[in-house]
């Protein structure tokens, strides 16, 4: 670790390094744990300018199926070990979910993803989604994306001929510390639905929610995971502890946390769409500082089971910030 008085040069240094193609590394990367916050946002806004311009990639979700999760995450008000007041209801019909995206569009959505609750989706249930892609597909002009757990290479062939562009799988945390926040399935099984996805011809969004116990290893080792893995789409989620649920007593992450996180993301992932997702409401400024941190991609509106920032007062932050609402494809350095 080099002496206080030499971290702003430090950060310049690492910052050349990246506008030069170099990736940092880990033991670089956890440096900047410690390092003067506001030269570190400031150094990854201008990577994220350099890399991605001022693109900003928006999506919604919708819930297609809620509740009764077997598997034992301990964030998740979803599941079925944890008696919380989550709603809980079937897949949806295809007219509901066209509604939903109808609704979105409308609003200004670019990406809409379908999101359902379970390990995974039976063989028909995935047969009803791919019909209700489809009809998403004939209707509207979002980008569509899916979130099902962990599917088959069969299943994610399925899904890319009905329309879906992009599979989300969360890693949600290191391999280290995994098994803290979920023993019904692993980390490998996680890493094996995502190498299926993008075998299938499907980009994939990945990433984590932090403030569930983790160290500082454990964030860096995530990102690098996502960065072995060549992911595109990184969300950011920060833990909102639901009553019920084991995590329900940890206190959430403050901003100034948040944004060191966001940038150090940005400085390991510098073409990426680092995308805040749940837990953005619950910030003071609802994510404004971390979108000039290095995030440069949001989910707006309600998020699974807990409240969101309406796509209205998003776009207001977005045109006070100087970005314009686009997909963001795979940028210079992928």
């Amino acid at each position: 670790m080099q002496p206080i008085h030499n971290r702003q040069s430090q950060i310049t240094q690492l910052e050349s390094q990246i506008l030069a193609g170099k990736e940092l590394t880990r033991e670089q990367a956890l440096a900047l744990t410690e390092a003067p916050l506001e030269e570190l946002c400031q150094a990854a806004d201008r990577i994220r300018k350099a890399f991605c311009q001022n693109t900003f990639d928006i999506c919604a979700i919708i819930n297609g199926k809620s509740g009764k999760c077997p598997e034992n995450c301990k964030y998740c008000a979803q599941s079925a070990h944890y008696a919380t007041k989550t709603e809980e209801y079937p897949l949806l019909s295809g007219e509901e979910m066209l509604k939903g995206a109808l609704c979105n569009q409308e609003a200004g959505v670019l990406r809409f993803s379908v999101v359902t609750s379970g390990r995974r989706l039976t063989d028909k249930e995935t047969e009803r989604v791919c019909e209700n892609f489809r009809l998403l597909n004939e209707n509207t002009r979002l980008s569509l994306c899916a979130s099902h757990g962990l599917l088959s290479l069969e299943q994610y062939k399925r899904l890319k001929a009905a329309g879906v562009e992009r599979i989300h799988n969360n890693l949600e945390t290191s391999r280290r510390f995994f098994p803290q926040i979920c023993t019904t399935h692993t980390y490998d099984d996680k890493i094996n639905a995502i190498k299926a996805a993008q075998e299938a011809g499907l980009s994939v969004c990945s990433g984590g929610i932090l403030g569930m116990g983790e160290t500082w290893e454990d964030r860096i080792d995530l990102a690098l995971e996502l960065r072995e893995l060549h992911i595109l789409s990184i969300p950011i989620n920060i833990l909102n502890p639901i009553p019920g649920t084991p995590l329900e007593r940890l206190k959430p992450l403050k901003l100034p946390e948040i944004r060191r996180i966001t940038a150090i993301y940005r400085m390991l992932h510098p073409g990426a769409a680092i995308r805040m997702a749940g837990g953005r409401g619950q910030l003071p400024d609802k994510g404004r500082s971390v979108f000039s941190s290095g995030a440069n991609a949001a989910i707006s509106g309600p998020m699974l089971t807990t409240s969101g920032i309406s796509m209205e007062e998003d776009l207001r932050i977005l045109e006070d910030l100087g970005y314009t609402p686009g997909l963001l494809a795979p940028c210079k350095n992928d």
